[in-house]
């Protein structure tokens, strides 16, 4: 069976880094199990250059050294490849052991506590990995109660593509969206998920809460480009109107709406006992009208107007 390259390259290393003079590859291809299945010179000699370099690129500092008779050895010395000491103030371990609590309730929480065992075995000031005084107050937790957070964050990491249901606030029933998934964030409480949509060909932001059933992973690669700078929040903010990218105008009947006027860009008396408004208009906004009923008239544009008269329509028919 053959071995695992990973497991060659991390035998090799071991050999390398144990060594107290230089291996030769006569010795290095005796003590290796995998180089020991090669199955000519030529195949060792090929698998052993690859995996050298491959060890370099890795940070491995390898040094090649000729000895008296000729024979080119191998070695990679300890004090050549040791990582500088861990140095943080007090502040900065703090920072890291409040920032390893945010974690508690996803899969990061393990390996957040990995992460503070070796800062403390490096050195790390105990006192400073869990402040008790200064930060006793701050307990930071980034609540995650939704099943699809912990596939989507393991997707966004590894650039795998996913399946799953959703139910958009407007329909009844969900539908299967194929998405590339980018980046996770929490916005006032909700996750959102940014990515691509594959069914659509266009960016979209979904909310987590609305994802229904289990999250399934897909084969292949991403087919879009992923942008540099995700801006989830700024898509949500528009998305919900509150970034004023469009606004609608209304007929409001005056002395009502107040909740209205408060988020009104614009506005002016008509004289006739209505007044005209122009409104950030977003997701959602055709709903909270019609819950103004006969106080609310929509100018524009065409499609919440539209909007507006189905939902008035559906309320009549019930």
């Amino acid at each position: 069976m053959a071995i695992a390259k990973a497991e060659r390259l991390m035998n090799l290393a071991l050999c390398l880094l144990g060594t107290r003079r230089p291996l030769s590859k006569r010795e290095l291809r005796g003590s290796i199990e995998a180089y020991l299945e090669a199955a000519s010179d030529e195949a060792f000699n090929r698998m052993f250059e690859r995996d050298k370099d491959d060890l370099r690129e890795l940070g491995l500092v390898i040094e090649t050294v000729e000895s008296l008779d000729g024979e080119t050895g191998y070695l990679a010395r300890r004090d050549s490849n040791r990582l500088p000491p861990v140095t943080l103030d007090a502040e900065e371990a703090a920072a890291l052991g409040l920032a390893a609590k945010v974690w508690q309730q996803a899969r990061l929480a393990g390996a957040a506590s990995g992460a503070l065992q070796k800062l403390r075995a490096a050195g790390m000031p105990e006192e400073a990995a869990e402040p008790r005084e200064t930060h006793s107050a701050l307990e930071p937790r980034i609540p995650v109660h939704e099943a699809a957070f912990e596939p989507l964050m393991l997707a966004c990491r590894d650039r795998r593509p996913v399946v799953f249901d959703y139910r958009k606030a407007t329909a009844a029933r969900p539908a299967t969206r194929h998405v590339e998934p980018w980046a996770l964030e929490c916005w006032r409480g909700h996750w959102y998920l940014a990515g691509w949509d594959t069914d659509r060909g266009a960016e979209r932001v979904f909310r987590l809460s609305r994802i229904t059933g289990r999250v399934r992973s897909r084969a292949g690669r991403f087919t879009a480009e992923v942008p540099d700078v995700v801006t989830v929040r700024e898509t949500v903010a528009g998305w919900a109107g509150e970034i004023a990218e469009r606004s609608a105008r209304i007929r409001l009947r005056t002395g009502s709406g107040y909740p209205l006027r408060a988020r009104a860009t614009a506005q002016r008396e008509l004289g006739d006992g209505w007044d005209e408004l122009e409104i950030p208009y977003g997701h959602g906004l055709d709903a909270w009208l019609v819950e103004f009923g006969p106080d609310v008239v929509v100018l524009e544009p065409a499609e919440l107007r539209a909007e507006v008269v189905d939902r008035l329509r559906a309320v009549a028919k019930d």
